[in-house]
């Protein structure tokens, strides 16, 4: 896995084999953050069920001014720092190992870009269906800035309600794959 853009591109990115952990895919990453460029320069971006960091390392590779890592995972938080540490961005990040589903208002900053990319199955292959909860964490949390976008990738089956206070003002789909993107009402 690598960097696509900005200051780190071409940069590859330490992973290890998990079937648990699913990459986003380059081209989504790509459609991605062709749509973030306009709102990324020196934003403050949360990377949430961060897994490998590919999200929240390539956004700092095109100008977010700070990244914030959350994910339930031990060995994910510790790929994600020596990531970090390897491309010499450390000062311009944060790495937090926590279960986002017991809460988020331990977060103390609104961000400008918030990225979700819950699993989608559990160990036995049952849907998880995270998407709705988490949302209502963010906006419970009031993490997202008054101007500020959630984009949230989920599969095309799982179903989403938005909850009160968020608007979808976009959805892009790849396949079985759906990006919604979320704005205050």
């Amino acid at each position: 896995m690598r960097i696509i853009s900005g200051e780190g591109r071409g940069r590859y990115l330490k992973t290890y084999d998990d079937p648990s952990v699913r990459p986003i895919l380059a081209r989504i990453k790509k459609s991605l953050f062709d749509i973030l460029k306009i709102k990324l320069a020196d934003s403050r971006f949360l990377d949430l069920f961060a897994g490998t960091g590919a999200v929240g390392i390539e956004a700092l590779s095109r100008g977010a001014g700070k990244s914030v890592f959350v994910d339930s995972s031990r060995r994910n938080t510790a790929l994600i720092t020596d990531n970090l540490k390897n491309l010499g961005w450390l000062d311009r990040a944060k790495v937090n190992l926590a279960d986002i589903t017991k809460g988020l208002e331990w977060l103390s900053e609104p961000f400008d870009l918030i990225f979700m990319g819950p699993p989608y199955k559990d160990s036995e292959k049952k849907p998880l269906s995270l998407t709705t909860p988490v949302l209502a964490l963010i906006v419970r949390a009031k993490l997202l800035a008054k101007d500020g976008w959630i984009v949230s990738q989920h599969h095309d089956k799982e179903p989403v309600n938005i909850p009160p206070g968020l608007i979808r003002f976009r959805q892009e789909k790849y396949g079985d794959t759906i990006l919604d993107f979320y704005k205050n009402a």
